[in-house]
């Protein structure tokens, strides 16, 4: 036992360390893949009783995007528009509208 300490601690420091080293399994690269960016560019307008967006779709993947406008006035009925595919490359504009004043509108995405 006191030999093998002895010769332990006269082997260089790296002959010691690089020892261990080599006795653990070598270990895999492993890969993560990053989200890709995806989903048009939309942006919205509304005039009086009217909507309307336009989707711009820069990225490779299409992107499937519906138009939603909730009506001010409680009887007044909101609407979820179609969805509709924007290609690659492509813009595509969508509409809705209520009966009277519109309190909000966005655009959803879908793959």
């Amino acid at each position: 036992m006191l030999a093998a300490l002895t010769l332990l601690i006269a082997l260089p420091h790296g002959a010691a360390s690089h020892a261990v080293t080599e006795a653990e399994p070598p270990r895999a690269h492993v890969e993560v893949d990053e989200p890709r960016p995806f989903g048009a560019e939309c942006r919205t307008d509304v005039e009086g009783s009217e909507a309307v967006a336009y989707c711009h779709n820069p990225y490779p993947e299409p992107d499937r995007v519906r138009l939603h406008v909730e009506c001010e006035q409680w009887w007044d009925i909101d609407s979820d528009g179609v969805p509709v595919e924007a290609g690659p490359a492509s813009t595509v504009r969508l509409t809705g509208r209520c009966w009277k004043e519109i309190r909000t509108v966005w655009v959803s995405h879908d793959k």
